[in-house]
């Protein structure tokens, strides 16, 4: 699906996957985050991605309407406080989002795939 965002001067339509990257990417920038873990993570291993594939670590849902809820599924650094990392990826997402974009992120979740020492 995609987001719609109404302007007085016409809509303006955002793909999934470019929410995704512009989340991804914001992402990678919060401390205490070594990367995005891919969403099928079967064996329940997080495996790490690369800078390009970024989009494949996020879940964007959208209805049509200019709201979104982000998923990310994130490998953080070990001995750093998870609860405190996550806070910072959501402020930072929800904000770098809402910014780019004008869209009204309603939720980040957090969804973290594993640890790195």
């Amino acid at each position: 699906m995609a987001a719609v965002l109404d302007t007085p001067m016409g809509l303006i339509t955002y793909t999934d996957e470019i929410i995704a990257k512009i989340a991804g990417l914001r992402a990678i920038e919060c401390y205490g985050i070594v990367g995005m873990a891919s969403i099928n993570a079967s064996d329940g291993i997080g495996t790490l991605l690369k800078r390009e594939n970024l989009k494949k670590g996020v879940k964007v849902k959208s209805n049509g309407t200019d709201n979104v809820i982000v998923e990310l599924y994130v490998i953080v650094k070990y001995g750093l406080s998870i609860s405190v990392v996550a806070k910072n990826i959501i402020d930072t997402v929800k904000y770098g989002v809402e910014k780019a974009t004008g869209l009204n992120v309603k939720e980040v979740n957090i969804i973290v795939q594993g640890i790195k020492i």
